[in-house]
């Protein structure tokens, strides 16, 4: 991925990476699972601590589909955050596979972190997810994100609130979007994470593969593009991903939809949408790969998708409910 995109994640001297490979004794590596209501700023956040972009941001709500994890170094830690799909009432299959695998994640982790939505404050969601973190193990953070556009008091009175409803270890007042408070939030559960070995090497900035990644940022560019039109039962998938010989990326991607006229919204008139996709795509992929990409969509309807069981292993989720 291309080194300028790292510049605002948090830095490691050459003097740490070797004393912490050098010395095992030294370095430490654990879990963070992001968990919060959907657009609470979970996808943006892990964006900017890692330092380039692995998971996909829109204004759709809960467009996370399945556990991401991002992987920052910082000093002798690897800290590795879990982008999780945004925690909602769950209506469709496909929904309550998300939610699942939002609180699998959580409890999985050595710290959960509760990302807020703080101009939003106490919301329905908000509140069951504070009810659902009372019954899950295992130490919690509160994070209040978008501080930037709240009043102070408010923030104060808000951050009280929810203290007074669970037992976080610490509360921290951030700006995703902006960057501010991320040093603070990395630092501190950098020291906090146990002692043991690197699970990925220094360079890794996500456990995604190149074509999973490619599909994630076609997605991204389809709910940009035609959100208002298309509803979430949309999918990409990569067929086939290829590296050429002169170092050039071959990608091939199907769209797939679930009804003819999903497909013709997609595509535009005379093949207009599907072109403005591709064109980001490409453009966005050739920025990440650091390489030149060679994209072909292809639009398909599979009515049924969404209950099709090869789907949820492809994504990391549990088909059974």
């Amino acid at each position: 991925m291309n080194d300028d995109k790292q510049k605002n994640a948090p830095s490691v001297s050459e003097t740490d990476k070797k004393s912490a490979q050098v010395n095992p004794d030294l370095s430490k590596c654990g879990f963070v699972a992001l968990v919060g209501a959907p657009n609470a700023g979970k996808s943006t956040l892990l964006n900017a601590m890692v330092g380039t972009k692995v998971s996909i941001v829109t204004h759709k709500a809960q467009t996370t589909r399945t556990q991401i994890r991002g992987v920052v170094t910082h000093e002798h830690s690897q800290i590795v955050f879990i982008d999780t799909p945004g925690i909602f009432a769950p209506k469709r299959r496909l929904d309550r596979a998300m939610v699942k695998s939002a609180w699998s994640g959580a409890g999985d982790a050595d710290f959960i972190a509760l990302i807020v939505d703080s101009p939003k404050g106490i919301t329905d969601e908000l509140d069951k997810l504070l009810l659902g973190l009372g019954k899950v193990n295992g130490p919690k953070i509160l994070v209040l994100n978008k501080i930037d556009k709240i009043e102070r008091e408010k923030l104060l009175e808000l951050s009280e609130t929810i203290n007074a409803r669970g037992d976080f270890q610490k509360t921290f007042m951030i700006s995703a979007l902006k960057g501010h408070g991320l040093h603070d939030f990395v630092g501190w559960t950098a020291k906090r994470v146990p002692l043991g070995p690197w699970h990925f090497p220094e360079d890794q900035l996500t456990d995604l593969t190149l074509a999973l990644t490619a599909a994630e940022v076609t997605r991204e560019k389809i709910f940009q593009r035609v959100h208002e039109e298309i509803p979430y039962n949309i999918t990409v998938e990569t067929e086939r991903f290829k590296v050429q010989k002169n170092g050039d990326y071959k990608i091939d991607q199907v769209i797939y939809v679930t009804r003819d006229s999903h497909k013709m919204i997609v595509l535009g008139k005379k093949g207009q949408a599907i072109k403005g996709i591709g064109s980001d795509a490409r453009r966005e992929m050739c920025e990440m790969f650091d390489t030149k990409v060679h994209l072909f969509l292809f639009v398909k309807v599979r009515e049924n998708w969404a209950n099709d069981p090869e789907r949820y292993r492809e994504m990391g989720l549990d088909f059974h409910d």
